[in-house]
């Protein structure tokens, strides 16, 4: 869905709406890059005022918990990067990728095109959706499960840029395997990635390279000793932290109520949606780059970052009949997880399938 034209939804003023914050839609470079790299320039001192403190000190400890909300942070643009004017940012690409996409083995290609398809109506919640599961409808297993992953991903993702990558160029039939089924940045294990599913980083292949290069060669360093292990203990430790807060924040980012067999309305994919404004100084900690205002994303999916937030108070305050938008809000992250998995420990009361 696009801004220039937007369908009428029944029962949602969404044409009101987009007059409300039509003046919103244009990113502004130098907040990226400010944002940007304070963050990792932060996370990247916390992280090796961690590495070289005494074990178990207190500037240890502070150094990582500052080190997980900074990286977090900064790794996260890779969803602006995704949703950015196809052909603009180039250079903010380029140092994204250099000194925290590579880095922590996610290069923007790995989301780029994937993300987009979760916008895409037709899409959108259904089984062809990769960032979407139907938890609501599960057992709860399935939540603490998919939480809990998050200790194997970075060691996945390690293996995938270091191991894989030059193993599929000797073995061909492994590149379009690789490709399809360990090349996105999705919470459904299914998912298989299309051929063509590429829209800014037509350089994908560079990018994967590069990270194999540094994955590789910071192996290379602590093996020959002359970097210590705890560097690679401290790296996955962080990754894990990250990966753990992203999870919980994605848990809370939707309702995950349709069970993927159908296409929903848009008025349903909106209301599947959760904004949750919460504490300016806490809740962007745990979903940064204006993540806390999803469903204000997904309505506008266009809107740059640092615009949410205003357009979230203009249309609870200027909307004529605000009572459809203000449905996706929840206080905060704990009655968000809260709720979802209420329902999903409902679902699993009540259908002899998840019982089974």
């Amino acid at each position: 869905m696009t801004e220039e034209k937007v369908p009428y939804i029944k029962e949602f003023p969404l044409r009101e709406a987009h007059h409300l914050v039509r003046d919103l839609m244009t990113p502004k470079p130098w907040i990226y890059w400010t944002d940007f790299l304070f963050h990792i320039t932060l996370g990247w001192a916390a992280f090796f005022t961690a590495l070289f403190s005494p074990f178990f000190s207190l500037w240890q400890l502070g150094g990582f918990i500052v080190a997980v909300l900074a990286l977090y942070r900064s790794a996260i643009f890779v969803h602006e990067l995704a949703h950015l004017k196809k052909g603009t940012f180039k250079n903010f690409r380029l140092v994204w990728n250099i000194i925290c996409g590579i880095p922590f083995m996610i290069p923007s290609f790995t989301y780029d095109g994937v993300h987009n398809d979760h916008h895409k109506p037709d899409v959108y919640g259904t089984s062809a959706d990769g960032e979407y599961l139907p938890f609501a409808t599960h057992k709860p297993a399935e939540m603490v499960v998919y939480v809990l992953l998050s200790f194997l991903i970075p060691i996945v993702l390690a293996a995938r840029f270091v191991l894989l990558t030059p193993v599929s160029y000797l073995i061909p039939p492994l590149r379009k395997i690789v490709w399809e089924r360990a090349s996105s940045l999705t919470i459904d294990p299914t998912y298989r990635r299309a051929p063509d599913a590429v829209r800014n980083d037509l350089n994908w292949r560079q990018q994967e390279l590069g990270a194999f290069l540094f994955g590789a060669s910071v192996i290379a360093l602590v093996v020959l000793g002359v970097l210590p292990y705890s560097l690679l203990v401290l790296w996955y430790l962080t990754a894990v932290a990250v990966f753990i807060l992203n999870s919980l924040r994605t848990l809370a980012a939707h309702a995950y109520r349709n069970p993927g067999d159908r296409k929903m309305t848009l008025a349903e994919q909106y209301l599947d949606s959760v904004n949750i404004p919460g504490n300016v100084l806490i809740t962007p900690l745990w979903a940064p780059v204006g993540l806390r205002f999803h469903a204000t994303h997904h309505l506008f999916m266009s809107m740059p970052y640092h615009n949410l937030g205003k357009a979230q108070r203009r249309l609870v305050n200027n909307l004529t009949d605000n009572s459809q938008y203000i449905k996706t809000i929840r206080s905060g992250l704990w009655p968000a997880l809260k709720q979802i998995w209420h329902e999903s420990s409902e679902a699993a009361k009540t259908s002899p399938q998840q019982n089974g």
